[in-house]
């Protein structure tokens, strides 16, 4: 039986969207910045990172969509933050985004890696952008690098096997 994974190396080519909502901005700019050194420590040049702004996380999946449709990109790291209030708002903006996210990757067979925070406190979002609990932008861009590098041994892994 054959073991496939993905690495973190990837053509110098390819290109990365990242598109990040503006709600938030102390945590959403700070997701950024870690999904940005992530990939550039990672070998993929500054000039291959594109950063696509967004208004909020409920816009994101249809950014992603029209990222994937253009066919420039090799992934779509997707970044944000919704803290729960006190309406159910929270809940059909963080699972509308997720499965929006969800459909775009399945649709264009592109990896969408999803850094949406989705939280009950702006403290878990601090903790989750750059604190306690790491960055969850870095966190996002790592397995966009893996996606992208496992998706073709995939391909070739399956196209033995017919």
């Amino acid at each position: 039986m054959a073991h496939l994974e993905g690495d973190l190396r990837v053509a110098e080519s390819a290109r990365f969207a990242i598109i990040a909502s503006r709600w938030n901005p102390r945590i959403t700019d700070t997701l950024v910045e870690g999904a940005r050194t992530a990939l550039v420590g990672n070998g993929v040049t500054a000039a291959c990172v594109d950063v696509v702004r967004v208004p909020g996380a409920w816009e994101i999946p249809l950014a992603a969509r029209a990222v994937a449709a253009a066919g420039h990109h090799a992934a779509v790291i997707a970044l944000g933050c919704v803290v729960r209030g006190d309406t159910r708002h929270y809940e059909h903006v963080a699972d509308g985004c997720a499965q929006g996210l969800a459909r775009v990757a399945l649709d264009f067979g592109l990896p969408v890696a999803n850094g949406v925070l989705a939280v009950e406190r702006h403290e878990d979002a601090e903790a989750r952008a750059g604190g306690g609990h790491g960055n969850k932008g870095e966190e996002a861009a790592l397995a966009a690098l893996e996606m992208v590098s496992l998706l073709p041994k995939l391909g070739t892994a399956v196209s033995r096997r017919a």
